[in-house]
């Protein structure tokens, strides 16, 4: 029984045992980081703004969800409904797109960032830095104080930022992949190689306790049996 434990400790220890270290390291990475600063939060113009709703020239029926917000200065509300999002200025007619110097501006007016440059992204790619939202959306470019690159995405009709994506953020993407075992779309915590080499990662302690607490009397000096 102890050669046996011995050799499932042995050999499931050097199988997993560069995924530990990718788990460490990351874990390491997360504990040293504020997940704030990976956000981009430090770079937002935190401003007070009303609505008056005694403008609202329709009446809202039907929604899920209702957000009032001013895009450049424009009041505009945002009405959700089961699967679809509507944006209409305040006498409920629908809103266009904002252009790509609007969306430039709109960086400029809700962050410290310097954008240069601005593109409509219309397609959607594996593990990119806006996964998760809805396209089109628009990144701009910009630079921050240290003229540092940070991507900032826009929403096309509201022209609120959607994300914030610097070095940093890009790094920490890269860790949670490490850390969760999924290097492509670095989103899924529920896939089956990380759910074996957390099993195998539990044989393995419970395997190292039992050889450490474990006396093999052959080995224990006669005076004292």
């Amino acid at each position: 029984m102890n050669f046996l434990v011995r050799k499932i400790h042995k050999y499931l220890s050097f199988f997993i045992s560069l995924q530990l270290l990718l788990w460490t390291i990351s874990g390491i990475y997360f504990a040293f980081n504020k997940i704030e600063l990976v956000r981009g939060e430090q770079y937002l113009n935190l401003k007070e703004t009303s609505f008056d709703l005694s403008k609202l020239g329709f009446e809202i029926e039907k929604a899920e969800e209702v957000e009032f917000k001013k895009r450049l200065g424009q009041e505009i509300v945002i009405i959700k409904t089961k699967g679809a999002t509507r944006y209409l200025d305040i006498l409920g007619e629908p809103i266009t797109k904002i252009s790509t110097k609007d969306a430039m501006d709109s960086v400029t007016s809700q962050t410290t960032l310097l954008p240069f440059a601005a593109e409509e992204v219309t397609n959607k790619k594996s593990g990119s830095e806006y996964r998760g939202r809805s396209l089109p959306i628009y990144k701009v470019k910009s630079k921050n104080s240290k003229s540092a690159e940070v991507n900032v995405y826009i929403n096309v009709y509201s022209g609120e930022i959607l994300a914030i994506r610097s070095n940093k953020w890009k790094i920490w993407d890269l860790m949670w992949g490490f850390h969760i075992m999924d290097w492509k779309e670095r989103d899924n915590i529920d896939n089956l190689l990380l759910k074996i080499f957390s099993i195998l990662a539990l044989v393995s302690s419970v395997t190292g306790i039992m050889l450490f607490f474990k006396i093999d009397f052959k080995d224990v000096p006669k005076s004292t049996r």
